[in-house]
């Protein structure tokens, strides 16, 4: 019997459904109806409704959050006024060719999926059910309660659960019971079974790895999200063993604190009502079970010390890899560099260095010889020729004051400079140019 959802399936929420579901009746009664045998019949009519019913199908799973559904449990939940889709079988085949839904049994028969131990009767049909599906495909239309499954609802869901356990206290070790598993994912995963589908999806994509010991299933998880997982050895067991060993230990420790308590209020109640003998027996009980607690602390310690090893020992393993990476890198880089060859390098370096500094200097010595030699000749005669100019358009002035200031001058002697200064521009107003052949001062200058 079909059993796919992990709600009880009935018909949609009106909400969910579009508007003419109601309110048009001939669209809807065009809807139900069965396809034509070939679409080349009527192409247009069939593609409308076909993308009608592929969108509210995959819309429904998603808004249910199943991973698994049946045409049963579809007609339920579109029946209208009475009437079921006649069609859905020939969508959900559509659908099945697309990749958007797979059989269940074609799902599990893809993975190794030994360690599944709830009875479908898939595993003893596996190889001739897997053959002629992937001969003969999805072009049957499914049974009733033929099991579908929502692909990409259920990646979506397996990456949940991958990212629940790395956000957990369990992804400490990358081994952890499957009952442990279980518990952390009962919000995600409402049933056993689809916990089982998301688990052979991360098997699938080699995130995760099952192994059945000693009755007792353990989950192995891929470091990183993008990791594959490694096969499950010897050590992995071990140290799976040794959590346990822990946990139980643990367990143990806290119980047996527990009844200590409880002794010692056995005790103070015997001592209240006068019973002396009763409350050192109770007394001694309490010592007991506080020696207990000392052995067992003595062994949980020495257990998380072997597993406290372990851990480091991995971590050691992961640097002495990268060590190793980084040295095969290195290697590969430097197998072209010698000392000699270095050497020899810089050697050429320095002689083009040399060359390019002579070079340099050659080229600035020509410049500079060159504009000397070639301007020295021009130069004296514009030289020349500006002593000539300034030998005619000088002017008498008088000589410039030897005189040395003083730091301070007073008011008197600055007086009798402005007075010198006055008559001296009333000598040169009244002064002609010479015609003497004698030479000029210019600028008070005597060039």
């Amino acid at each position: 019997m079909c059993s796919p959802g992990e709600a009880p399936p009935g018909p949609a929420p009106a909400g969910d459904l579009p508007p003419e579901w109601e309110t048009d009746d001939e669209r809807m009664a065009f809807l139900f109806s069965a396809f034509k045998q070939s679409r080349e019949v009527n192409s247009t009519e069939w593609d409308s409704k076909m993308a009608f019913w592929v969108g509210l199908v995959l819309a429904r799973g998603r808004r249910r959050g199943a991973v698994r559904t049946c045409l049963r449990e579809l007609q339920n939940g579109f029946e209208r006024r009475g009437s079921v889709p006649l069609g859905l079988g020939t969508v959900l085949r559509e659908l099945l060719r697309r990749g958007k839904l797979q059989r269940e049994s074609d799902f599990m028969a893809s993975v190794d999926s030994s360690w599944i131990s709830w009875g479908v009767g898939v595993f003893i049909l596996k190889p001739l059910k897997w053959t002629l599906s992937s001969m003969l495909g999805d072009s049957k239309i499914p049974e009733e309660e033929e099991v579908l499954i929502y692909v990409e609802l259920l990646q979506e869901k397996a990456e949940e659960v991958y990212r629940l356990y790395q956000n957990s206290a369990l992804s400490s070790h990358p081994v952890v019971a499957l009952s442990e598993l279980r518990s952390l994912c009962a919000g995600l995963c409402p049933d056993e079974r689809t916990f089982y589908l998301l688990l052979l999806q991360l098997q699938k994509e080699k995130r995760v790895t099952i192994l059945e010991q000693n009755g007792e299933k353990i989950v192995k998880f891929a470091r990183g999200l993008h990791a594959k997982v490694s096969p499950m050895n010897d050590v992995d067991i071990g140290v799976y063993q040794l959590m346990q060993s822990e946990q139980l230990l643990s367990q143990k420790v806290e119980s047996l604190s527990q009844e200590a308590e409880k002794c010692k209020e056995d005790a103070r109640s015997a001592c209240r009502a006068g019973k002396k003998q009763l409350a050192l027996r109770c007394l001694k009980s309490k010592r007991r079970t506080e020696r207990r607690i000392e052995e067992l602390h003595s062994k949980l310690d020495a257990v998380q010390g072997i597993l406290d090893r372990i851990y480091a020992s991995q971590t050691d393993q992961m640097v002495f890899n990268a060590y190793q990476a980084g040295v095969g890198a290195l290697k590969l880089s430097m197998k072209d560099v010698t000392v000699e060859r270095a050497e020899n390098l810089v050697d050429q370096i320095q002689e083009l260095c040399d060359t390019q500094d002579e070079v340099a200097q050659t080229l600035a010595g020509v410049g500079i010889n060159g504009l000397a030699e070639m301007d020295s000749e021009e130069l004296e005669k514009e030289l020349d020729s500006l002593l000539q100019d300034s030998s005619k358009d000088s002017v008498d002035l008088p000589p410039v004051p030897q005189m040395v200031l003083s730091a301070r001058v007073s008011d008197a002697e600055l007086e009798a400079e402005l007075e010198q200064l006055s008559v001296s521009a009333g000598d040169l107003a009244q002064k002609t140019p010479s015609a003497s052949s004698e030479p000029k001062t210019a600028l008070g200058l005597n060039l």
